[in-house]
């Protein structure tokens, strides 16, 4: 299992999070972005430093990832793509986007978006606290915890 973020947007408590999971469970975690993102490291920690340009980062994640891995993103279109490959995908907020509800969430990020080039104002929800921190510690413990069960039962 191997844990990869997209980083450019993943609040620095979420990071930690990743990190201490990755030293507990000796998992790579990738750290993916087009320039340095600050955070701890260990043994299992990896930057990777993708050049300038539209979705290089996702690019990575997506060429890189596989079913047995997990991925961290707040990005609807990327998290399409990585549920497409079978990739466990949650959000910093605790989402886990699967098959069933992606293109449901695609097309509210469509039509949230289709409101805001239009000039309507939509609801803001950047508040990010202790509740949504918890419901990420809560959802991405339970995705590395069935992930290392499939793994033992595989060998």
């Amino acid at each position: 299992m191997k844990l990869f973020v997209d980083c450019d947007s993943c609040p620095s408590q979420v990071r930690e999070i990743i990190i201490k999971a990755s030293e507990r469970t000796k998992s790579p975690s990738f750290f993916v972005a087009n320039h340095k993102i600050p955070h701890s490291t260990n043994a299992y920690t990896h930057d990777i430093i993708v050049e300038e340009g539209k979705d290089k980062a996702d690019d990575y994640i997506v060429d890189h990832a596989t079913e047995r891995d997990i991925a961290v993103t707040r990005d609807i279109l990327l998290a399409q793509r990585l549920v497409e490959r079978k990739v466990a995908v949650v959000n910093d907020r605790g989402t886990q986007y699967t098959a069933e509800n992606i293109r449901e969430r695609v097309s509210i990020r469509n039509y949230m978006l289709e409101l805001a080039q239009n000039g309507l104002k939509t609801e803001d929800v950047s508040s990010f606290g202790r509740k949504e921190l918890y419901q990420f510690a809560n959802a991405f413990d339970a995705l590395v915890t069935r992930k290392l069960k499939e793994e033992k039962d595989e060998s």
